[in-house]
């Protein structure tokens, strides 16, 4: 059975974009968290992202290597981001590239039967998406990369549960700009 980790950068209230999508918040990240958010995809088997995740991701990274000023951490990001299998569930997209394909159906059973394969970890992006999958169990790890900045308001992190979900910390760690990552596994 494959892991599933929800895992993005969040503001200090809890929100993964401000009012109006803007996810500007956050600035651009230091070499070590992007370094970080590198080695998390570089063990990822598949992506699984929403709508406006997916057109934000495929606004850039398919040739986010060709850029001028790229890092070689970028770069390689770039190139991992084409190469790994991608999902992007969506009822208004008509059509995706780069290693991806579309499911315009029911996306709780669709993770659920990704779950069930054998493979490498899968992540899960966009707060529409990861909070279906959050209420129906599906969430096996969470990483929150918390930003000291307060939006007041948003698209949050999580989404209202019907039943409480128990954690337990694996781990925490400060990246420059005091920029916190914690995460957690989802207690069973």
């Amino acid at each position: 059975m494959r892991k599933l980790i929800f895992g993005m950068n969040v503001t200090l209230d809890g929100y993964i974009a401000a009012t109006g999508d803007d996810i500007g918040w956050g600035g651009p990240p230091s070499a070590e968290l992007f370094q970080w958010w590198l080695d998390q995809e570089l063990a990822n088997g598949l992506s699984l992202y929403g709508r406006k995740l997916w057109e934000t991701m495929s606004s850039y990274w398919p040739t986010g290597d060709q850029q001028p000023n790229a890092t070689p951490a970028e770069i390689e990001f770039a190139r991992n981001w084409r190469d790994t299998p991608k999902v992007v569930f969506s009822s208004t997209i008509d059509k995706v590239d780069w290693n991806t394909r579309l499911v315009t159906g029911d996306a709780v059973a669709e993770i659920t039967r990704l779950k069930a394969e054998d493979g490498a970890p899968m992540s899960i992006g966009g707060a529409t998406l990861a909070g279906a999958a959050m209420r129906a169990g599906l969430i096996d790890e969470y990483a929150l990369v918390t930003h000291p900045v307060l939006t007041g308001g948003g698209t949050p992190f999580f989404t209202a549960l019907d039943s409480w979900v128990n954690l337990n910390l694996v781990e925490t760690r400060t990246f420059p700009g005091s920029v916190v990552l914690t995460r957690y596994e989802t207690r069973r």
